[in-house]
């Protein structure tokens, strides 16, 4: 069971995360907190695998609750994935540079909740659709010095990236590229390691940063 935490100052939301995801196979609410404070000592506690963060809250905010959970200077950090009612690109830009393994919006239908929360458990990632594009945009412009890998980028690392960046999942990354699952996950561990990054969405966000991928005239990215 994937064992997740709901933080909303909202009771009627906390209400409908809770009973949404305690009606998928697989996922188990833990407990709910209505302020970041008791959010963070809460997930503290409990050790859930997912905590499911609204990102405008009293105490601490969403940002705030990411960056003590599962930012860079946590020895043992908690996967959080943000969920808010406003789709401002500097709730995404925070949530994820704090740390979040997905970034939805509030009326994401229960089909796409629930895998951000299976995706978060499983070391994976899942940012709403409608915000990807508006990521690659932003991050596709880079504006300051961004960090070099270990080691160069083998070619099929960088087609991985691509893909990645646009927020596919490993099992479709595998289908576009004709590649088992297995060696997906492989490559991608292997840009993780030569960038020193933690999960995909550092990656990511250092993918478009670094001018790695474009937006084609088409349906997709593009490795530059």
């Amino acid at each position: 069971m994937i064992r997740v935490i709901v933080a909303d100052d909202q009771e009627p939301v906390r209400t409908g995360l809770r009973l949404l995801l305690g009606s998928q196979p697989g996922i188990e609410v833990v407990g709910e907190a209505a302020d970041g404070v008791e959010a963070v000592r809460l997930a503290q506690r409990v050790r859930p695998d997912v905590a499911l963060v609204d990102i405008r809250m009293p105490g601490l905010n969403g940002i705030e609750v990411t960056a003590l959970l599962a930012g860079d200077r946590v020895a043992d950090p908690i996967a959080v994935v943000v969920i808010t009612t406003f789709d401002l690109d500097e709730y995404v830009h925070g949530a994820l540079r704090a740390g979040a393994r997905g970034f939805l919006l509030k009326e994401a239908g229960p089909h796409l909740i629930g895998e951000a929360v299976r995706a978060a458990a499983n070391g994976d990632a899942l940012i709403a659709p409608q915000v990807t594009l508006r990521l690659l945009d932003e991050f596709s412009r880079p504006t300051r010095a961004v960090r070099q890998p270990s080691s160069p980028l083998t070619a099929r690392e960088e087609d991985v990236l691509a893909l990645l960046a646009l927020g596919l999942t490993n099992t479709e990354i595998g289908e576009r590229l004709f590649l088992s699952l297995g060696t997906v996950k492989t490559h991608i561990a292997g840009v993780l390691a030569k960038l020193g990054l933690r999960n995909r969405v550092e990656a990511a966000m250092w993918a478009y940063e670094s001018g790695r991928v474009d937006r084609s005239d088409g349906d997709g990215v593009s490795p530059r």
